[in-house]
């Protein structure tokens, strides 16, 4: 990658690390759920206008509104709400690609590699050490509100692999614009539409400001450069870089809201990045000898010139 790139790449992960900082400052001004479908509105009406119509099946765009929009980031906010770091949210997310690579084995029959069954033990073990460490003196129900949001994620990616969005910022819109009426309608059921009323009667600079930031700094600006790296190089290249998210998101959380780094955990932390980068290896294929030409001329066709390996 060329180093502006790579800086592109590193910034988004700043970014998207920050990010979970910026949702703890917001909780303390909005209940969750209200909160995740504010954020999705203010990302979702500005561009509307700009991506036109959904370009795959209806059905695709509300399966992952539904498990990305709704399940996954309104387990998150209520899990965070209830107490669980932001650095410690970062991180234990991540296990989304454990749940992915674990659905996509029973849903889409893609066979895991051993190294990657080996990353996700490593991983998995990361994630049960954090939980121990995390349970004993802190809720264990907010450490699990977490991974199951981290299930959804897994969830929606299966489902976008399935749906195959040629136009994925066409497709994140349309997701995010169908999460808003169902948030909304939970939120009413769960929290009130008191609590949402008077969040929305003493609102300030900094519940205005997580909003914008989360709906057009990290969702709007952050896929639209990481979807720049993916048209631009192979995902093998850019994917990895999301690795950096929980170091960035532990590393705000340390520094902007004193959240507690301790050696556990970084050594927890540890085991789970090295285990999900595992899981991102790409398998080489086999070099193929160069094809046999059926006759002689300029006009000679390959007997076979297909690639073996994936």
């Amino acid at each position: 990658m060329k180093p502006r790139h790579v800086a592109i790449a590193v910034l988004v992960a700043t970014i998207w690390g920050v990010n979970f900082v910026v949702i703890k400052v917001g909780l303390r001004d909005f209940p969750p759920l209200f909160f995740s479908a504010l954020r999705f509105l203010a990302a979702a009406v500005p561009a509307l206008w700009f991506v036109g119509r959904p370009k795959v099946a209806w059905k695709w765009v509300v399966a992952v509104a539904l498990a990305l929009g709704v399940a996954k980031f309104g387990l998150l906010f209520v899990g965070m709400a209830a107490g669980m770091p932001a650095g410690l949210s970062s991180l234990v997310l991540q296990s989304q690609v454990f749940f992915t690579v674990l659905f996509a084995a029973v849903l889409l029959k893609e066979r895991p590699r051993p190294v990657q069954l080996i990353g996700m033990g490593v991983a998995a073990a990361g994630i049960a050490v954090i939980a121990i460490d995390y349970g004993v003196g802190s809720p264990i129900s907010a450490f699990l509100l977490v991974v199951l949001g981290a299930v959804a994620w897994g969830v929606a990616n299966v489902a976008t692999r399935y749906a195959r969005p040629p136009d994925p910022v066409n497709f994140i819109v349309w997701v995010s614009a169908l999460a808003v009426l169902p948030l909304l309608g939970v939120s009413l059921v769960f929290e009130g539409p008191a609590a949402d009323l008077a969040a929305l009667r003493g609102i300030g600079w900094t519940g205005v400001g997580a909003i914008l930031f989360i709906a057009w700094v990290s969702t709007l600006l952050g896929f639209g450069l990481w979807n720049l790296l993916l048209r631009t190089y192979e995902a093998s290249a850019v994917v990895p870089f999301a690795l950096l998210v929980p170091v960035a998101g532990m590393l705000s959380g340390w520094l902007l809201l004193d959240e507690a780094v301790s050696a556990v955990r970084l050594g927890a932390a540890a085991l789970v990045i090295v285990g999900m980068a595992a899981t991102t290896v790409k398998r080489r294929a086999p070099r193929v000898p160069a094809p046999v030409l059926v006759g002689s001329d300029a006009g000679a066709t390959p007997l076979s010139s297909a690639r073996i390996g994936d």
